[in-house]
């Protein structure tokens, strides 16, 4: 059996995790054990659902995987039209999870709140260079700031997705899931403090104990 699926609403979501899944050494990262992953057989897009389309029908697209994975893990956005929340997307999702095969232990679902572009806005001149700004990260953060897509004192932008939008616009560099997956490839893990990505790496500590030499 394979070890672990990812499923993901949309092509952004996919570049992030492809990128970051697919770093050597990507285990030392998260703090865990050695796990295959193979992003044509282990990562998957609900393609033309986006996140309430996957919210609604996740086992649909998570059954043909129940055989084939020991653990699964669905990713999704907490913010877009008729949201329920964090805490009640959790618990669909689980329930879509188990409905399709999984017992509770081996699966996870993952809700990023607001939206998936918390992940990659931390403090990194990578941030910087794969958005097409010329500068600092303090000095995009200002601009962002002055613009009220950033509070002052917050660590994060508090509109992360416009925040890419506007510095990719100013920029005139298209928004592609590229750009997600070069960003995902180089920044650093262990300065992200999000609680959708703690909980994923927590997961795969789990599932995946590191084993003392």
């Amino acid at each position: 059996m394979r070890d672990c699926l990812f499923l993901v609403a949309d092509k952004n979501m996919e570049g992030v995790l492809k990128g970051f899944l697919s770093r050597p050494g990507v285990h030392a990262s998260l703090g865990c054990g050695p796990f295959n992953f193979d992003p044509r057989r282990d990562l998957h897009v609900a393609h033309g659902q986006n996140d309430p389309g996957l919210y609604t029908r996740a086992n649909e697209f998570l059954q043909p995987y129940a055989q084939s994975h020991r653990h699964a893990t669905v990713v999704i956005d907490e913010e877009w039209d008729g949201t329920p929340g964090v805490d009640e997307i959790e618990r669909r999702l689980t329930g879509h999870l188990i409905q399709a095969g999984w017992q509770q232990e081996s699966c996870c679902a993952v809700v990023i709140a607001p939206e998936l572009e918390n992940w990659i806005w931390q403090d990194s001149p990578h941030v910087c260079e794969q958005l097409g700004f010329e500068g600092s990260y303090a000095e995009l953060r200002g601009q962002l700031e002055r613009k009220g897509y950033w509070r002052s004192g917050e660590a994060k932008p508090h509109r992360p997705k416009e925040a890419v939008e506007e510095v990719l616009r100013i920029n005139k560099i298209p928004r592609s899931s590229a750009i997600y997956r070069d960003l995902a490839t180089r920044i650093k893990t262990s300065r992200c403090t999000d609680s959708a990505f703690l909980k994923l790496r927590d997961a795969m500590r789990r599932w995946f104990p590191v084993v003392p030499s």
